[in-house]
C-alpha cells in the first residue's frame, strides 16, 4: 500500500520529468550571464514564444510542474468531453494566449486512452493558427490502442 503522500510525491516527480523533457525540445539561444561576483557564465535561454495548453481537467495536474520550471510561461486551457450519444470528442471551452499562432505549444494531457481528445485538441490548435510542428504533447501514460500516434505522423506533430 502506498501512502497518499508518497503517491503525490511520485506523481509530481514524474510530471516534472516529462515537463523537463518537453522543455528540452524547445528552441534556445546561447547567452552569457554575469554573476554577482563578476564571473561570466556561458549558458542558454529559451527563445521567446513558448506556452502551455492543458486539456481540462486532467491536464491541469501538469500545470504546476510546468510553472515550477518556467514561472512566467503563459498557459491556455481547453475543455473537451466525449458526447454521450456519439462518443465523439466535442470542444466546450478554449482559451489561449492571443498570439498562440506564433508560439511553441506544450500540450498537457497525462493519460492517453483512445486519443480522440488529443486529436480534437490538436485540430483546435491548428484552427487557431498553430503549426503542427510547433506542438509538443506531454503525456505520462498511454493505452496500447491510443490512436493519435498515426495521426501525429501525418500532421508533422512533434
Amino acid at each position: 500500500t502506498t501512502s497518499r503522500g508518497d503517491f503525490v510525491f511520485s506523481a509530481d516527480r514524474l510530471i516534472r520529468l516529462v515537463v523537463e523533457e518537453g522543455l528540452n525540445q524547445l528552441p534556445y539561444t546561447e547567452c552569457t550571464v554575469t554573476t554577482p561576483t563578476g564571473y561570466k557564465y556561458d549558458g542558454v535561454k529559451f527563445e521567446k514564444g513558448n506556452c502551455g495548453v492543458s486539456i481540462m481537467r486532467s491536464g491541469e495536474a501538469m500545470e504546476q510542474g510546468l510553472r515550477d520550471c518556467c514561472r512566467s510561461i503563459r498557459i491556455g486551457k481547453i475543455l473537451i468531453q466525449s458526447d454521450e450519444e456519439t462518443q465523439r470528442a466535442k470542444v466546450y471551452y478554449a482559451k489561449f494566449p492571443p498570439d498562440i499562432y506564433r508560439r511553441k505549444v506544450l500540450l498537457m494531457y497525462p493519460i492517453l486512452s483512445t486519443g480522440n481528445t488529443v486529436i480534437e485538441a490538436v485540430k483546435v490548435l491548428i484552427e487557431h493558427g498553430v503549426q503542427p510542428s510547433c506542438i509538443i504533447l506531454l503525456s505520462l501514460f498511454s493505452t496500447p490502442h491510443g490512436k493519435p500516434f498515426g495521426y501525429f505522423t501525418h500532421t508533422n506533430l512533434y
